[in-house]
């Protein structure tokens, strides 16, 4: 009986270490600097792209992922903010014709985006034409001149179709390597880690999809990432002692 109690005593103190270990590891991570707030509901409102614009310079997120029929009411909300306006392309499925990608880009950007989340034609991947992959995400990276997010969905890949593509993108000029829309999966430290051995850190990695703690975010960001897209922005950086939102959001400018 008494050594049954010291193995439960035992067990408590470690988890209590486990969570002072943990709660350090979130001290140390400005976790929002990092997040694309991201809103991509098919039903969102523009009431509620204004929620989540107020709520970006208020916790002094990294950007606000719009869907493209929002880019201009939040650039001109965001107008002069540090706060990136971003939004996505050929979403989520990724197999529109190159023509209609490289349109949207571009008006997309037209309207006030800054930064381009955008979904690789997968078809073009297993049918072998890796060099029309490469010219399409080579031409909107050209055509549009703002970082160009390219979504893999490592859902979908073998590791090495992982890399195959990851190499491809960065020789193309993408500007980021991301995970996954979320619509298939979301994101996982081991595939992090490949695209981040893929990259040596050459290029930023955006991981997305499932991400609603904050220790999933310290975890990722651990493993390699740069951004983390979310809807969970608020819930996870009011969890893990980040920052309070700031009084000083509306004076909180830079040139443009």
């Amino acid at each position: 009986m008494a050594t049954q109690q010291a193995q439960n005593d035992q067990a408590q103190n470690d988890q209590a270490q486990d969570d002072r270990v943990s709660r350090h590891r979130l001290e140390q991570v400005d976790i929002a600097s990092h997040i694309d707030h991201t809103l991509l509901t098919p039903t969102a409102t523009p009431e509620q792209v204004e929620q989540w614009c107020t709520a970006a310079e208020q916790y002094r997120f990294a950007s606000v992922c719009l869907n493209p029929c929002h880019v201009k009411q939040a650039a001109e909300r965001l107008y002069r903010s540090r706060v990136l306006v971003s939004t996505v392309v050929g979403f989520p499925l990724g197999t529109s014709l190159t023509e209609v990608k490289l349109h949207e880009a571009q008006l997309a950007v037209e309207h006030g985006a800054q930064e381009l989340d955008l979904k690789l034609n997968l078809t073009l991947l297993r049918a072998g034409q890796l060099d029309a992959l490469h010219e399409e995400v080579g031409a909107i990276v050209e055509a549009t001149g703002v970082p160009i997010k390219a979504i893999l969905e490592t859902a979908l890949l073998t590791d090495e179709e992982k890399q195959i593509l990851g190499q491809l993108c960065i020789e193309a000029g993408a500007a980021f390597l991301k995970t996954s829309t979320g619509w298939t999966g979301g994101a996982t430290e081991s595939d992090v880690r490949l695209l981040w051995r893929l990259t040596q850190g050459g290029i930023p990695i955006k991981a997305s999809g499932g991400i609603r703690t904050p220790m999933q975010a310290i975890n990722l960001l651990q493993a390699g990432a740069t951004r983390l897209g979310t809807s969970y922005g608020i819930e996870i950086v009011t969890s893990s002692g980040d920052p309070t939102p700031s009084k000083q959001a509306d004076s909180d400018l830079t040139e443009v």
